[in-house]
């Protein structure tokens, strides 16, 4: 097996979020759930990036948008007589959410669609955002600002993030508001959980009938809960969501680990174990066994007893590696210091929910 310095594996960037030790947490219901009714809405857009250097696209229809357009503004111009290679056309994409006004604005995306190198230094011309009806609602122009850059000279490239994808923060405006309303049947308000869980909708439903009252709230279904409005806020919604919304109740999630291949990402929760299992992959060996104890108070009288104890071995071939606890993060740093590649490590994780070892959803990317 080839081993790789500790800095390499940090530089192929294995990232590991966890949290140990902590049985349950406590969340705001708004955290967790939506009201129904409230819901963004997507809109789309076709337009052109103005202003490159040189790394604009060559494609036929950036050439005839060019000349659609100028023909607009009273110029009669042949398409063969166009050079677009400091022009890029464009997808132009923004969310516009439940209650926006008319004069408000929205960040948009652009997103390259022909065969541009990069739209650093560009900006967006003029561009009507429809919705699924064919109706303009926003109307977005500005400056394109990346998240990359991308250099070139004598041959050579140097290309840091995405620099074909750019934001443009505020820049469209809101020309048409979407109708939205709080929905309300026989005096209730329905809260739809982000992520459907029969533990979760339970707690969020015991959080609001502590405060507003026993049977204030009813977990319908997984993703459900119907919350009655209390004869004191009807005709005044806002005040009555936004304290439901600030109610903690404990956290109550399906444990899962989550896997990027593209980034060597791995994002997993504290709930997360692992049953006893041995892993060999390659010239590593990792044993996970359970070892049984017996925990015998030193004073009994006193009202202790005497109580059997599990706890979790966890041993690296080739190395002197050991744990008292067994989760995915023991795995994980036993794979670390065995200075096993990001690649490695995600494969193990599948091939461990495989074996049934693994007690979580495993959600790759």
């Amino acid at each position: 097996m080839m081993k790789r310095s500790v800095g390499t594996v940090l530089a192929a960037v294995t990232v590991v979020l966890i949290t140990c030790g902590v049985a349950s947490a406590s969340v705001r219901i708004k955290d967790v759930t939506r009201v129904n009714g409230v819901r963004d809405n997507q809109l789309i857009g076709y337009g052109l990036v103005v202003g490159l250097k040189g790394s604009g696209d060559g494609i036929r229809m950036t050439k005839q948008t060019v000349a659609n357009m100028l023909q607009k503004l009273g110029l009669q111009i042949e398409v063969g007589d166009i050079n677009v290679d400091n022009i890029a056309a464009v997808m132009v994409t923004a969310n516009l959410p439940a209650f926006v006004r008319p004069g408000e604005t929205i960040d948009v995306v652009v997103s390259s669609v022909g065969d541009a190198d990069s739209l650093q230094g560009g900006t967006l011309l003029m561009t009507p955002l429809k919705g699924p009806d064919g109706r303009a609602y926003a109307v977005a122009q500005g400056p394109v600002s990346l998240g990359g850059w991308n250099a070139q000279g004598g041959g050579a490239q140097n290309t840091k993030g995405h620099p074909t994808v750019g934001r443009i923060p505020g820049g469209a405006n809101v020309e048409r508001e979407v109708p939205s309303e709080i929905t309300v049947i026989d005096g209730k308000i329905l809260f739809g959980l982000n992520n459907p869980d029969f533990g979760m909708a339970a707690n969020v439903a015991d959080g609001i009938d502590k405060v507003f009252g026993k049977g204030s709230a009813k977990a319908i279904d997984p993703a459900t809960v119907e919350v009655k409005v209390p004869e004191k806020y009807i005709g005044d919604l806002v005040p009555f969501i936004a304290d439901v919304g600030n109610l903690q109740v404990e956290q109550d999630q399906i444990a899962k680990v989550v896997i990027n291949e593209k980034t060597g990402t791995i994002v997993m929760g504290g709930d997360v174990t692992v049953t006893p299992v041995a892993i060999a992959h390659g010239a590593l060996t990792v044993t996970i066994k359970p070892v049984t104890s017996v925990s015998q108070p030193g004073v009994p009288l006193a009202g202790g007893s005497t109580a059997v104890t599990t706890q979790r071995n966890v041993k690296v071939k080739e190395n002197k590696v050991s744990f008292t606890r067994v989760s995915s993060a023991d795995i994980v740093d036993a794979l670390n210091k065995m200075e096993v590649t990001p690649s490695d490590i995600i494969a193990i994780f599948q091939a461990l929910k495989a074996s049934g070892a693994l007690q979580a959803d495993l959600i790759v990317m």
